[in-house]
């Protein structure tokens, strides 16, 4: 049982640095937009909430696991399956994959009814933070 131990406090250091390296996320909007529940977002992004237009970062984007994680308790492929189950049934349409958080924050600018994440580093005023996720 001694050999355990140690890798037992391996595992949680490196836990606590992964989640330490976790970058912060914000879910933006347009500067008109009204701040959103962490509920609703997950709603919006999970499809069960339509009436705005999701932007998505490509799956090679650390803050897109990080957001689906610390949004909805979900991994990526997770959230893969649900929106091909969404697609497949016809019941919505999945967020547009955009190249990056310029392009998430161009998009949101441009568009009363866009809705993004991208990491709180990258705010700038052409865009409202509607939520912090922690």
């Amino acid at each position: 049982m001694k050999p355990l131990i140690p890798l037992l406090a391996a595992a949680a250091v490196a836990s606590a640095t992964a989640q330490a390296a976790d970058p912060e996320v914000v879910v933006i909007g347009n500067p008109a937009a009204q701040a959103l529940t962490k509920e609703q977002v997950a709603d919006f992004f999970l499809g069960k909430s339509q009436g705005m237009k999701l932007l998505d970062l490509p799956n090679s984007a650390p803050v897109k696991a990080v957001f689906y994680q610390k949004v909805s308790g979900h991994d990526l492929s997770q959230v893969k399956a649900t929106w091909a189950r969404l697609i497949f049934t016809g019941k919505a349409h999945a967020p547009k994959e955009v190249a990056d958080a310029a392009a998430v924050k161009k998009a949101v600018a441009e568009d009363p009814k866009a809705l993004g994440y991208i990491q709180k580093s990258e705010v700038d005023s052409s865009v409202k933070v509607l939520l912090t996720l922690e």
